[in-house]
Order: C-alpha cells, then structure tokens, then sequence
C-alpha cells in the first residue's frame, strides 16, 4: 500500500517572470554565524565596495509547527507558518545523494490562506517553536544574500540564532563564502533553523544532515562518487566538531578523525584516475588536521582505557597513581582548549570551504586529463581485489611476523577496511557487512598492540617534574604492556575467521 502524503498537495506556484539565468549551476547554502559576528557581516571588506545598495531590513517571525509526536521530523521534514505570507513545506534533512555542505533545505510546496493545512495524517499541526527577529536582504554581484537573525523560543527555552543564505551561481557564491570566511567564523550550518528550533522544543540536540560513511550507491562515475564523498564526509566534519566546540566528550574528537581518515582515504582510493593538486592540498590540510588531533584523542583513550583500569586496579587513596592520573587529564584538557581553539580558527573554515568548492564545481586542478567517466562499480571492482590481494600477501605469515610485520598488516587492514566501506554500498547486503565485520576484528586485534606502544609513550610523557613519579610511570607502563600480551593469538584466530569469508564485491 502506497504512504499517503504527511500533507496535502499544495497548489501549484505561479510560473516565475522570465530572467536572465548566469551560465552554471546554480547553489543555495545556509550558513551558520555566530550572533555576536552578525554586525561584522555588512562591514566585511567583500561586501563593502560590492553590495548593489544598502541592505533592506524587516522585521520578522515564523512558527512551525508539527504533529505530537513528530510525524513530520521522522520524514526529515518541516513546516514553517510565517506571520505573513505562505506556508513553507520543507525538507530539513537532506535525502539520499548528493548535496553540498550546508544546502538549504529544499522547499517541497507552499500553502496560501485558503488551503494552508491544519493536520497531518489525521492528527493536528501544533506549534513547536518559534523565531522572533529580522531578515535582511542584499545583492553582491549575481549573489543574493538573506540574513535571518533574532531568537529561537519554544515553551522551554530560549536562544540566538542567525543564519545566512546565499544564491546564485555556484562560480560566485562559493568564492564569496571563503572570502567571508576568513574573517568571520562562517561555516555551512550543522542543521537548518527549522531543524535546530525542532530540537530546542525537544531538548535535544539538532540532528546532522549527515553521518558514517558516504553512499555511493546512486553514483555511476567515479567523479560523482568522488564529489558526494568528500560534499558527505565534510558535512561530518563540521557536524563533530561541532560536538567539540560544545565540549560533549570524546566521541566528537574520535568521530571527527575517523572522518577526517576516511576523507583522506576515499582520495587514496581514487587518485589513479582522479588526482590533482587542488585534491592534494585537500588532502594535506587534512593531514594537518588529524595530527591537531592527535593529543587529544590519546589521552581521551588512555584514560577511558588503561587509566580507568590503572584506578581500579590500584584502589581508591593510592596518591602516587591519582597524580598520574590527574596529569593526564590536565594535558587532555589543555589539548581539547588547543583543538578548539583551531576549530574556530581560520584554518579549519578554509579546509570546509575547500572540499565544499571541490564537491561542487569539480575542478581537481588535475594538470593532465583525468579519467572522470570511469564506471565506479568496475573501478571499485578492481581496487578492492587489489587491496585484499596486498592484505593476504602481508598477512600470510601472520603466525609467525615481528612487530613491525604485524604493524604494517594493522595498517594494511585499516586501507582494506576503509575502501570496503566506502563501496560496500555498490554490492548491499549481508556479505558486505559480514566481511566488514571480519576485517574489523582483525584491525582491532593487531590494534591493541598499537595501543599500548602509544600508552606507553604518552605515560613516559607524564613523567618527570611537575608530573607523576616513577613508580606510577612504572606501573602504567607495565600495565600497557600486560594488555598486549596475546595479541598475535588473538589476531591469528580473528585473520583465519576473514580468510573463511567470501568477499562480497563480484562483477
């Protein structure tokens, strides 16, 4: 049986004027700017000398609304009833494919007065949250700019909000972004402000318009598989490092560099038919960015991990291992203070604005024809059995390999693991996931004793003056290596289990 519509068709719009369209494509992005940046904006030097008149301010204010328990939002969209004007019925949440960082959410119909809905499904449209503010409109060049900003309430809370539309051809609106973006803290928004007022009536947090890994089961060449990647995995980024900036824990800073590899190894996998040096600079200031990290996310595990079980071990008053401990935490505070602080910095707003651009107008700065038409199901077909080939050849002797052997299949693995994930969606089904889940447990195996060869580093680290003595140094360090003993065992049982599986990508 067909899903009735959630609302009534609404009627047709009317057919636009006729206008002078500029030559390529066409974009739409809503931007997130701080409220207290929102009187920087009109003085910004790339607007100054270009805005085609001052900027045209009113006031503003807008519910939406939806069903009691949220029929709307579960479809990922939305309904805005503004004072004056037409209904809105959007798409807050992006559908399947591609779409660039920050797209605005695609209008889905408009109702005027006489046909405007009151229910949904039979159930009734009920006020969720509100906007009280100002939009503000301006033209720079072919670009039209909107400035909605005021304040967000619901019956519980209260909060700012400003958000900055751009529109018009994609050659201009995204160089007029990253200008911006140098010196205003501009990024493509995590959600919507339909989105963010559902979740401030909820309580909750916005949901991101992306996340995981990108699916490319809608793409057929390899340059629109490249550019949904690298459009998806930016918006992860954005979206986490969010959740750092608002310092909700670990998981932020793990998911922000899982992110950031899998964007560095989708380059990989397609630089023998796409690369260049506009794809290399990504590529490098990602590279820049993982090691930002680094800090941060080793001592967030070493004190998840090992120090939780150091604690436990050693029982509560043992002072020597509370001030090894409480170093620990100093220094991973000091890192999150350090990764923020780059996170709002400009260098961060440069690498978004650069995969944006890259996504979007597909200019790889290739300096010799690329092989953008290849069929990605046929090159996805031969990397795969390329990379598990290299795998099988390095692991052959895993039985009886030395540390650094072992190594270099953990890294082997991870190429392996991130490639299959990246075009399991090609072939869906259990295998893929059956084999991902094996190869998983092969990396995570060999990856213990990764673990403990960094756990022992940072613990000599917290050492010496000011930090812990050496007892508990000792104790740490002997520990860590405690816990990677049986890991070649381990890995062995868990590399025979992966070479009973049949792989999941066929012609």
């Amino acid at each position: 049986m067909t899903e009735p519509e959630p609302l009534p068709e609404p009627a047709p719009p009317p057919a636009p004027e006729p206008a002078i369209v500029p030559a390529g494509p066409l974009l739409e992005l809503e931007l997130a700017l701080p409220p207290e940046s929102v009187a920087q904006l009109w003085r910004h030097p790339a607007l100054v000398r270009r805005l085609a008149g001052r900027p045209r301010g009113v006031a503003e204010s807008c519910v939406w609304l939806d069903t009691a328990d949220g029929h709307l939002a579960k479809l990922g969209q939305a309904l805005e009833a503004p004072r004056k004007g037409p209904r809105r019925h959007l798409q807050a949440l992006p559908p399947p494919g591609f779409t660039p960082p920050g797209a605005a959410p695609a209008m889905l119909g408009e109702y005027g007065a006489g046909n405007a809905p009151d229910a949904a499904k039979g159930e009734a449209l009920l006020p969720l949250a509100a906007f009280e503010g100002r939009r503000v409109e301006a033209e720079c060049g072919s670009v039209r700019l909107v400035l909605r900003h005021g304040n967000l309430r619901c019956v519980a809370a209260e909060a700012p909000v400003a958000r900055l539309l751009l529109s018009g051809p994609a050659t201009e609106v995204l160089p007029l972004a990253q200008a911006l973006a140098q010196d205003l803290p501009l990024l493509p928004a995590v959600a919507g402000m339909a989105e963010t007022a559902r979740a401030l009536s909820r309580q909750d947090s916005p949901r991101p318009r992306r996340l995981g890994p990108p699916d490319l089961h809608e793409s057929g060449t390899v340059e629109e598989a490249l550019s949904l990647a690298i459009a998806h995995l930016a918006e992860v980024l954005v979206a986490q490092a969010e959740r750092v900036r608002r310092m909700e824990g670990p998981e932020g800073v793990h998911q922000c560099r899982v992110a950031t590899r899998r964007l560095r190894s989708c380059l990989k996998q397609f630089r023998p038919v796409l690369d260049g040096i506009r794809l290399r600079e990504l590529d490098a200031m990602l590279r820049d960015f993982a090691r930002a990290m680094g800090e941060a996310r080793d001592l967030d595990v070493f004190l998840k991990d090992l120090g939780a079980d150091l604690a436990t071990a050693a029982g509560p008053g043992e002072r020597r291992l509370e001030a090894l401990l409480r170093t620990a935490r100093a220094r991973r505070d000091a890192a999150y203070t350090k990764l923020r602080t780059m996170l709002d910095g400009p260098e961060f707003r440069r690498l978004i604005w650069s995969a944006t651009e890259l996504a979007v107008l597909r200019d790889w700065g290739a300096e010799t024809a690329v092989e953008a038409a290849t069929p990605l199901r046929a090159f996805a077909l031969t990397t795969l059995t390329r990379r598990w080939k290299k795998l099988r050849k390095k692991g052959a002797d895993i039985g009886s390999a030395d540390a650094e052997a072992l190594h270099e299949i953990r890294l082997e693995a991870k190429r392996m693991r991130y490639a299959a994930e990246l075009f399991a969606p090609l072939w869906p089904g259990k295998a893929a996931r059956r084999f991902i889940k094996r190869l998983s447990a092969v990396q995570d195996a060999l990856g213990i004793a990764n673990d403990t060869h960094v756990a022992r580093a940072l613990v000599a680290g917290l050492g010496g003056r000011g930090g812990a003595g050496p007892w508990a140094v000792g104790l740490a360090e002997g520990f860590a290596l405690a816990q990677g003993a049986g890991v070649r065992e381990q890995a062995v049982k868990a590399w025979a289990k992966l070479q009973r599986q049949d792989v999941f990508w066929h012609s």
